[in-house]
């Protein structure tokens, strides 16, 4: 079956895209059910993009939910088996309030996990695979890339309390450094690693500007080795302008660990994909795996604007109740048969985009409007 690309949504397109992207990889698809058992998703609500959760009693009894995730469904139903990589990769409806209509949706999400012995080469990998997922989507594309155990070695020496440190871990997420610095001088931080935590934090950019002053400000360690080794090999593949390594990226600490990191395209405001190394996730529940994975939000998609969503449809055709059926068929056939989409209407629906405007005469066609 031939599928006509240019008559699908942002979203819908991006789903051909990534699914074959990773396909190549040898990522195979796992399939789920639409629901699962409530408590899978309360007793993880911190990890979920939105606590939002559609809830409905079996005819057992049983409180069960409509999927909000899929990764939590991968782990469950997993197992671990030593010196096997589970890659996986998922196209699932989810159910949960959309970023762009605050409302709730069924959305389609698309995503990967590696789960395993994970090592530098998976890492490596699957923020390749989350470059190219991106960049199939928009060239204008960025990945920002954190390191929490670089973060946890530094809040760790602070020696604050554990109400400021969590004050602290929400600061860096919203880069201010002012903040961070009041919070540190109230608690009588110490200032050496104040210092440390205020520069690791200023510190954005590209790879080749970033990984030396992270090198001076940190020195020789095993989390620093990490970053520096994977960043390096990305800076190698043809996705290395994508990549920015910026701390603000933090997700949830207590379910994420190592590396992790949040996609962005030119036209959406918000990340339009997520992802890092869980294994703490894993760890909590009763999972000796590693993992890493990440998730595209399509619903975010409604909001790219591109050349293809410029018009609504090509041509309007406008006829009335003397219109010769013959003569407008013509009219549509011809549009059609050029490749042109094409909609016939007595009068101009309210807040539709055309190229052109057209109305049946006795003689032909008329262009009443030409926006092309």
């Amino acid at each position: 079956m031939n599928i006509d690309y240019s008559v699908l949504k942002n979203d819908e397109k991006a789903i051909f895209g990534l699914r074959s992207i990773y396909r190549r990889y040898g990522y195979s698809q796992y399939k789920m059910s639409k629901f699962e058992e409530y408590d899978l998703y309360v007793r993880n609500k911190d990890f979920l993009v939105s606590d939002n959760i559609i809830t409905f009693t079996d005819t057992n009894g049983k409180l069960l939910a409509l999927k909000p995730d899929v990764t939590l469904s991968i782990i469950k139903n997993g197992k671990d088996i030593p010196g096997v990589i589970e890659k996986v990769y998922y196209n699932e409806n989810v159910y949960r309030v959309s970023k762009g209509s605050h409302q709730f949706k069924e959305i389609m999400q698309v995503g990967l996990e590696c789960i395993g012995d994970i090592d530098s080469y998976c890492v490596y990998e699957v923020l390749t695979l989350a470059a190219e997922s991106l960049a199939s989507i928009s060239d204008s594309c960025v990945i920002d890339i954190s390191h929490l155990g670089i973060l946890s070695d530094i809040l760790a020496s602070l020696g604050v309390s554990h109400e400021a440190e969590k004050k602290i871990v929400k600061c860096i997420g919203e880069k201010s450094l002012h903040d961070i610095s009041a919070i540190c001088k109230s608690e009588g931080a110490n200032e050496d690693s104040v210092k440390k935590l205020l520069e690791v934090v200023g510190t954005y950019g590209s790879i080749s500007e970033c990984l030396p002053k992270l090198s001076a400000i940190l020195g020789e360690n095993e989390n620093m080795k990490e970053l520096s080794d994977i960043a390096t090999a990305l800076s190698k593949t043809q996705f290395a302008d994508k990549f920015r390594i910026d701390f603000s990226v933090i997700g949830d600490m207590s379910y994420y660990n190592g590396i992790v990191f949040k996609g962005f395209v030119d036209g959406i405001p918000n990340g339009i994909l997520s992802g890092g190394r869980y294994d703490r996730l894993m760890s909590k529940m009763g999972r000796k795996s590693g993992a890493i994975g990440f998730a595209v939000y399509l619903d975010m998609l409604e909001r790219l604007s591109d050349d293809m969503s410029e018009y609504d449809v090509d041509a309007l055709v406008l006829y009335d109740d003397t219109t010769d059926m013959n003569a407008l068929c013509d009219a549509l056939k011809l549009f059609s048969a050029n490749g042109q989409s094409v909609l016939a209407q007595k009068a101009i629906p309210e807040n539709i985009k055309y190229r052109q405007l057209l109305k049946i005469k006795e003689r032909g066609v008329e262009i009443l409007e030409n926006n092309a």
